[in-house]
């Protein structure tokens, strides 16, 4: 099966088995090899809103949906757990704001020249990483942050690779 393929089955698995109301959309499922995440969107400030109690807002509406839904959110994640072999984590997005309750935190294995050490060095220095992985955690986000198109058409080019393997012939036969 596909990687396109197993995420549309997870996609509507999630979508199948989410009670009515809990978002305001059909939640957003992002999937990489460790992780299914389950984004929900709910419902928005008024417009009006003073910017100061916006985010208070937003942050009490983001606490209270964690709060009222946690049984419910564990039982579901245990299930999807069994079923895809994936572990679930769960987050909103609210007014155009993003909270996660739970994420992974997965070790990656790099190899890094001593110019690109001194990097990570420079920034535990300047206290701006507490150690030489928080300081590469910060240089991905912020590439992420600075290149979102980029890598959407970087993404959206690799699933087109999928779809075109998964059509080729099997060459395991």
């Amino acid at each position: 099966m596909s990687t396109d393929e197993v995420t549309a089955q997870v996609r509507g698995w999630f979508t199948g088995r989410l009670p009515e109301g809990w978002f305001v959309e059909t939640p957003e499922i992002v999937r990489d090899r460790e992780e299914i995440a389950v984004l929900g969107k709910l419902r928005a400030p008024p417009a009006d809103t003073p910017e100061a109690e916006r985010a208070a807002l937003i942050e009490g509406l983001a606490r209270r949906f964690r709060e009222e839904t946690r049984e419910r959110r564990i039982e579901i994640a245990r299930e999807a757990e069994r079923r895809f072999r994936q572990k679930v984590s769960w987050g909103v997005r609210c007014g155009g704001e993003t909270v996660m309750f739970t994420t992974l935190s997965v070790p990656v294995m790099t190899r890094l020249r001593q110019s690109e050490r001194q990097v990570l060095d420079t920034l535990v220095a300047a206290g701006v990483a507490r150690s030489r992985s928080d300081a590469l955690a910060w240089c991905v986000r912020l590439v992420g942050k600075n290149t979102d198109t980029w890598l959407a058409e970087l993404r959206d080019a690799l699933q087109h690779v999928d779809r075109v393997r998964s059509a080729g012939p099997d060459v395991n036969s």
